[in-house]
């Protein structure tokens, strides 16, 4: 709070003030008080306004100082009740106190948020699994007649279990961390069960499947990394190049410090425009848009669970020719030393 900025909020009383004295000076005049008198009482009264003056400014000063200083390193404004003292004078008072009852409303508000968010999260949850006990009872049915049964529709119960995962994983993301355990996992056991999974795809789409792994393990939870690389194999058959024969390569690179899982397909490809959007929540790029049925929804939550999860994911493209998505998974030594 600047002094100038302080005077001139305060003009009209000090006009006010100076209106006064004249009168004063105009009244003591017509009471033949003495030059000297009217000059004593006139220093004694500008003297004290000034100090009160002085005065007021000072500590209403310190107090806006610190609030300020306080406000701009704060990430949340919310806690600026938290930082500060209850000032000394009635207008801070005032203030401080307004601020306290938005502050407890606000989280109070953010409280009831917090818990519908929770409690609709748990529905959902509830709610998928519910509908997921008739769907794998029907893939199940298909399975056993699959003469009877036209292959298009066990792709569609496919693809709808994959949504459901989908729309599963993405409610749980927020907080993953009560629902993950990390471990020591072999790689080749993660990718079996995704190649399981999408037999009937892969096979429907005429798309084979190579697997250049051994015995490498990683400490990750195999459960969230299923569902990611069942998200990346489905990308690769929906974006597979239908004029060549199509195929999906999994393979694993060991270095010193880190291991890494890559999954190449020769699809379509990603134009060079999409490539640095393909991670952002919607976006389905000119790939999307040409009738692939995307979400954008694939990449953006297995980034995010992968980031949780402690490694990284890149991916690398050339338009019509191939598509290449690496797993980076840092070695820990620490957990190693404690085995």
């Amino acid at each position: 709070m600047k002094f100038i900025n302080y005077i001139k909020d305060k003009i009209i009383t000090i006009s006010i003030k100076i209106i006064s004295l004249i009168f004063l000076i105009l009244l003591l005049m017509v009471l033949k008080v003495s030059i000297d008198g009217i000059i004593c009482c006139l220093f004694i009264i500008i003297t004290t306004d000034i100090f009160v003056l002085l005065y007021n400014y000072f500590r209403k000063r310190s107090f806006y100082k610190n609030l300020q200083i306080n406000l701009n390193l704060l990430e949340e404004k919310y806690l600026i009740t938290e930082l500060i003292k209850n000032p000394d004078f009635l207008e801070g008072k005032i203030f401080y106190d307004s601020l306290y009852e938005i502050n407890k409303s606000f989280n109070e508000k953010i409280k009831d948020l917090k818990y519908n968010q929770e409690d609709f999260k748990d529905y959902i949850e509830m709610w998928i699994h519910e509908v997921k006990i008739p769907l794998s009872n029907l893939i199940l049915i298909t399975h056993n007649n699959k003469s009877l049964v036209d292959k298009r529709f066990l792709e569609q119960l496919k693809r709808l279990e994959d949504y459901l995962d989908q729309v599963l994983y993405y409610a749980r993301s927020k907080d993953s961390e009560k629902d993950y355990l990390i471990k020591e996992v072999k790689l080749s056991s993660v990718v079996k069960q995704v190649a399981l999974k999408n037999k009937d795809t892969l096979l429907y789409n005429k798309v084979t499947l190579k697997t250049k792994i051994n015995n490498e393990t990683v400490l990750t939870d195999s459960k969230w990394l299923e569902f990611v690389l069942n998200q990346l194999i489905n990308n690769c058959i929906k974006y597979r190049n239908t004029s060549i024969l199509s195929y999906i390569e999994i393979s694993i690179k060991e270095e010193e410090d880190k291991t890494i899982l890559s999954i190449y397909d020769n699809g379509i490809g990603i134009p060079t425009s999409d490539i640095n959007r393909v991670f952002d929540k919607t976006f389905t790029g000119s790939n999307g848009r040409k009738g692939a049925n995307s979400t954008g929804m694939g990449l953006y939550i297995s980034k995010k669970l992968l980031k949780k999860l402690g490694h990284r994911i890149t991916i690398e493209s050339s338009f019509e020719n191939y598509t290449k998505v690496n797993i980076i998974f840092n070695n820990n030594d620490y957990y190693n030393c404690l085995k």
